[in-house]
């Protein structure tokens, strides 16, 4: 598979009162039936049975469960790697920890979907700011919405920058690719983390690294994937990637949120679309324990 056909697959690819984070009201939008999401889910089916597929992503953080034996190396940890992506989708496309309430079935296309903090926010933090953030044809971002971040890194010599097409070099076709998975949860609140802060990099003992990531937000959940995205939902994901996804939500300051969509290493300015939640044991790895 040539390099111009692997990028194109893989850039395809979160005592006052409390208020639910789960309140927002995206009723403005319309959502497709349980119907669409089922046939997807099918046709997803239909489209991997028989044809080796390895697992695939996002899942269920919280279950061990899967049938898939398909086997490839764990990448290494993320600090002998290079960070070569960052890149947020508008609530979390894995399902588990703090994260597991359902936002809906969404547009059909991944947005509106995926799962949303599931604790509580007070008045002040879920205070609307005035000027949009992170503004695309598919709406902005809220103070109480959740996002998913995900660090990616590739074991090939190359430089952090847009897509993952940025994980891949001429010379190494099939870098190992290892994404560290942080959800936020937007607050307006200035005390809160600075999302600018959380995505600075800069090269430690000669590579690429993203040095702020959240150290107390849990364990990170490890097991074997692929790459994500909604362009995945009746297809296979052909790429090899070994998660670590963190199960504790962290809270980070909306406006610095806003202020990185303005500008950044990885021309990033919107929340991507989420995949659908991948259920079929076939298609799902086993968590060792």
């Amino acid at each position: 598979m040539n390099k111009e056909l692997i990028i194109a697959i893989a850039a395809t690819t979160l005592l006052p009162m409390q208020i639910s984070a789960n309140e927002s009201d995206n009723s403005v939008y319309p959502s497709v039936s349980n119907d669409v999401i089922a046939e997807q889910r099918i046709q997803l089916a239909v489209n991997t049975q028989g044809k080796g597929f390895g697992p695939q992503s996002p899942r269920d953080i919280d279950t061990l469960a899967g049938n898939n034996s398909r086997i490839f190396n764990t990448a290494p940890t993320s600090a002998e790697m290079n960070l070569c992506n960052i890149h947020f989708h508008a609530n979390a496309e894995h399902k588990g920890g703090e994260f597991t309430t359902y936002a809906g079935n969404g547009d059909g296309h991944g947005y509106q979907s995926g799962y949303k903090y599931s604790g509580t926010l007070t008045a002040a933090e879920l205070a609307p700011k005035e000027q949009d953030i992170c503004p695309s044809k598919h709406g902005a971002l809220s103070s109480g919405d959740t996002i998913e971040v995900h660090y990616v890194h590739s074991s090939a010599q190359i430089e952090p920058g847009p897509t993952l097409g940025s994980c891949l070099s001429d010379s190494i076709m099939n870098p190992q690719l290892r994404v560290e998975t942080q959800v936020y949860v937007l607050v307006n609140d200035p005390k809160a983390l600075n999302f600018i802060n959380l995505t600075q990099h800069k090269k430690v003992n000669g590579l690429h690294q993203a040095s702020n990531i959240p150290s107390n937000t849990g364990t990170g959940v490890q097991y074997a994937g692929s790459t994500t995205g909604p362009s995945y939902n009746e297809k296979g994901s052909p790429l090899q990637v070994s998660w670590s996804v963190r199960p504790k939500v962290a809270k980070v300051d909306i406006a610095t949120v806003g202020e990185w969509c303005k500008g950044n290493t990885f021309n990033e300015d919107h929340a991507h679309a989420v995949r659908n939640l991948v259920k079929n044991p076939d298609l799902i790895s086993v968590i060792s324990e």
